[in-house]
């Protein structure tokens, strides 16, 4: 499958799992939720995929470690962030980070004019003049944003190293650990209910397994450049899952500012697939080998 399509999916899939986490945040908080969406997609993707520990060098344990922290910080960082602000909105301030990313990695300089344009389309979007956002929550999508950036870097760079979805099962691991010392004490005086666990169960099977997985295989075989570029579509997907599960329409003034973002994302950086010398041996084009 073409590599974009991988990334298209796994954009939807992580934007339906943050929609139904927010009944679950609601329930054992937004800690509470990262860690089991982590815990949980530890076992299934045990299941599926048992990590060869084996395979690990020495040189491999920093990134691996950084990797998994940052997963779960992203997760739960979001998670915060959709608890006080729409997801829309909350997807396309926390685009800053990659998009970000995207400008710095390009070799040309004048790419950085592009994260400037998007904090226009931010500011459009939360409407700072009408007194309503939060700003807790602009914090926490920020810092979201960072670790997503990162995330893209690292995902790469792990998924280099390990086949197939070998490296998510070994930082997913990681993420569920450090993410415990906020999720669980949540967990534990939240209110917990029965469908708490198998609503969790459900979304970890999305995200992080599904959607991380597919992202970790796109990044395998696309350009930061290419990657960044196509996810300028995530905040469009993050308003459009707002509106069809969490109902939260967006005002003309957030969709001028969402165009931007998107804008500001797609003029960014134009790059193409990773050349197959990049790839292990697996990876090649059959003609390749």
């Amino acid at each position: 499958m073409p590599p974009w399509t991988l990334a298209v999916a796994a954009m939807l899939a992580v934007q339906l799992a943050n929609a139904l986490s927010v009944s679950v945040v609601e329930q054992v908080g937004a800690g509470g939720t990262a860690w089991l969406r982590m815990s949980f997609g530890v076992i299934i993707l045990w299941i599926i995929a048992r990590p060869n520990f084996r395979s690990i060098r020495k040189q491999d344990i920093p990134a691996l470690i950084v990797l998994g922290v940052v997963t779960g910080y992203m997760t739960l960082l979001f998670l915060e962030a959709i608890d006080r602000i729409p997801l829309g909105t909350a997807v396309s301030i926390e685009f800053l980070g990659p998009l970000t990313v995207a400008g710095i990695m390009s070799k040309n300089r004048k790419a950085l004019v592009w994260p400037a344009l998007a904090i226009v389309g931010v500011v459009l979007l939360t409407e700072p003049w009408q007194g309503q956002i939060d700003p807790v929550g602009v914090v926490f999508a920020l810092s979201a944003g960072i670790c997503w950036g990162l995330y893209n870097l690292l995902t790469q760079h792990v998924g280099d190293r390990f086949s197939g979805i070998s490296g998510l099962s070994l930082t997913i691991p990681v993420a569920a650990l450090a993410t415990m010392p906020l999720g669980l004490p949540q967990l534990i005086h939240g209110e917990f209910t029965w469908w708490v666990l198998p609503a969790a169960a459900g979304i970890a099977l999305i995200t992080p397994v599904i959607a991380f997985g597919l992202e970790m295989l796109a990044l395998r075989r696309m350009t930061h450049s290419a990657f960044g570029t196509l996810l300028s579509i995530e905040p469009a997907f993050g308003v459009l899952i707002g509106i069809l599960i969490l109902a939260q329409m967006p005002t003309w003034f957030q969709v001028l500012g969402i165009i931007l973002v998107i804008s500001a994302g797609a003029g960014a950086q134009r790059g193409g697939q990773r050349e197959s010398k990049n790839l292990p041996l697996t990876e090649l084009p059959l003609e390749a080998k």
